[in-house]
């Protein structure tokens, strides 16, 4: 399938400010892309970009002052199936992980393995190690805490969100990856797109959603304790440790995010032999003819 991916954003600044964004497609998944997700902006500023440490692209700017509008709309395949449960796979011992793994198994900013390992080993210790230990955290985090926007806090961390009981997606995926730590199991945090496709529509604005991913039998494995189901469509954004290490805007100076729109839709698979389903959809016409060109040379 394919699905349209894209953002909008308009940030008010009292004075030239530096900024830093995490909202490019992941490299690991940009080869799928079939409309390059650039960022724009109005008014036009000279934007860079690097990779950071984890390998996430990041792009800088000096906002002007007054609104500055940052936006992208791209097109990317999916396989359109469901992520795999592959219950199967086992727990790596400490001893033998690979040396890169071995931050994502220790404590960050925002997931104190400290305050948590001992309820961790009470709560997980008699479940079978591996992948179904990885679900039985995130089935009893899906279960504890109670999902909210009103409850969303920059600063809480997985203790809090234990503590507490309520959270957003950033808060389930910050206490699973920690009670993942505490069984020695490497996790790390995940920033996404993720639509309603093949599940019922939510009635809330699209937002980026948080995620995370687990080191079982070799490679990392992704799992979502907020929705707690395997999901078609997600696209992977960023990687870090924890939300700090993946914020999709770092501003350096006075600012207000003054509109934020995030997009993230099936487009229609009987309409992909021609260019007029994207107009339709809204794709601006020049993203429109790099899709054209790019099937022409795929043909």
């Amino acid at each position: 399938m394919h699905i349209r991916i894209g953002f909008d954003m308009v940030y008010d600044c009292m004075q030239p400010t530096p900024m830093i964004f995490a909202l490019n497609v992941h490299p690991s998944a940009s080869p799928r892309l079939v409309v390059p997700d650039r960022l724009t902006t109005h008014p036009f500023v000279p934007l860079t970009t690097y990779q950071d440490t984890f390998g996430n692209v990041c792009s800088r700017i000096i906002a002007p002052t007054g609104p500055l509008r940052i936006m992208t709309d791209a097109i990317i395949e999916d396989s359109g199936t469901p992520e795999p449960a592959l219950t199967h796979l086992r727990q790596v011992p400490v001893e033998a992980l690979p040396d890169d793994t071995l931050m994502y198994l220790v404590g960050s900013r925002y997931c104190e393995t400290d305050l948590l390992s001992n309820i961790a080993w009470n709560l997980f210790g008699n479940v079978a190690p591996g992948w179904p230990r990885v679900q039985a955290i995130c089935d009893w985090v899906h279960n504890h805490i109670t999902f909210g926007y009103q409850y969303a806090r920059p600063t809480k961390t997985a203790w809090e969100a234990y503590s507490e009981g309520r959270g957003v997606c950033r808060d389930f995926a910050h206490l699973a990856i920690t009670f993942c730590r505490c069984m020695n199991i490497p996790a790390r945090y995940c920033t996404s797109y993720l639509g309603d496709i093949g599940v019922p529509p939510v009635d809330a604005p699209m937002d980026f959603a948080a995620s995370f991913e687990a080191y079982l039998d070799g490679h990392w494995y992704p799992f979502d304790p907020r929705n707690n189901q395997r999901r078609i469509g997600r696209i992977l954004v960023a990687r870090g440790r924890d939300a700090a290490d993946v914020a999709i805007a770092s501003t350096f100076g006075t600012n207000f995010l003054s509109h934020f729109r995030v997009w993230t839709d099936e487009l229609d698979p009987n309409a992909t032999d021609g260019p007029d389903y994207l107009l339709g959809y809204g794709v601006p016409p020049n993203a429109v003819r790099v899709w054209a060109q790019e099937r022409l040379k795929a043909a």
